[in-house]
């Protein structure tokens, strides 16, 4: 079986939960690859993908018999195939913090299940713990985010807008990766005190600052890279703040180390 769904089946058995309805996507890629709309379920015997018939191609090419999911047309699941999928299941998990109340009443009429349970993040915590797979991707959105940036400095020229900066960004990443991890922010001139500002027409000036927030996906990890540079000459009375800032920033990643707490390295940050 998938070692993602084994190891999430011995984790349910020590939570002593029979079954589990997963219907997060970003979840579901992350047990089976399936990038569909659907819901997955682990029943005591069988793990089922439920999808609609546009999908069901796409999964069957995603899927192998190593992953042991039985897939299922939604248009040909009746009332009695939802009803028996968790029967003499006494626990039936779901993901509390994705699903709205309305659907968590659904899930009870239409599964006829007896206790419907939390799972509290279960499937979160463990995607925190990255395998070489997912770090090799995770550099690779990271690589070219930063080789994004070396050309985007090359192209930025006075005259242009913020959207035209933001439009080349968003180009050089679609032609190279799965697209954006967020929305472009180009921000110039008096847009740079707005942490989300929306690129607009106004043209970068002979001496200017820009601040440019970008990021890419590949194979669904992304990257995140903010920058803050200046056009033409940087003023005099920046170049203090630039340099306490990059001390803070320096200091803090050094004390990034194995076991380090967050909340202390965040508090000596903001000294």
């Amino acid at each position: 079986m998938n070692p993602k769904l084994q190891w999430l089946r011995n984790k349910m058995s020590s939570l002593d939960l029979q079954g589990l309805i997963i219907s997060n996507p970003i979840n579901i890629k992350y047990l089976t690859n399936i990038e569909a709309e659907g819901t997955l379920l682990l029943t005591r015997k069988e793990n089922i993908y439920i999808t609609d018939a546009r999908y069901i191609e796409h999964v069957h090419s995603v899927l192998t018999l190593f992953d042991e999911i039985i897939v299922y047309d939604i248009n040909d699941v009746s009332k009695e195939d939802y009803e028996n999928f968790f029967m003499f299941c006494e626990n039936v998990g779901f993901e509390e913090n994705y699903v709205t109340y309305a659907k968590y009443k659904e899930y009870i009429r239409k599964y006829k299940i007896n206790s419907l349970v939390e799972t509290e993040h279960i499937i979160e915590k463990q995607r925190m713990i990255k395998d070489e797979e997912e770090i090799r991707n995770i550099k690779k959105a990271c690589e070219i985010t930063d080789n994004c940036f070396s050309y985007i400095l090359t192209y930025i020229k006075p005259g242009m807008t913020e959207k035209q900066i933001a439009n080349e960004i968003e180009e050089y990443y679609k032609q190279r990766t799965d697209g954006l991890s967020f929305d472009t922010i180009v921000a110039s001139g008096e847009n740079t005190s707005k942490p989300h500002a929306i690129p607009t027409d106004r043209k970068i000036q002979d001496v200017d600052i820009i601040t440019i927030d970008m990021g890419c996906k590949v194979n669904g990890y992304c990257s995140d890279m903010t920058r803050t540079f200046f056009v033409g000459e940087v003023p005099e009375y920046v170049k203090p703040v630039y340099d306490l800032v990059l001390k803070n920033q320096t200091q803090t990643a050094d004390e990034f180390k194995d076991r380090s707490k967050y909340k202390i390295i965040n508090k000596n940050g903001r000294k």
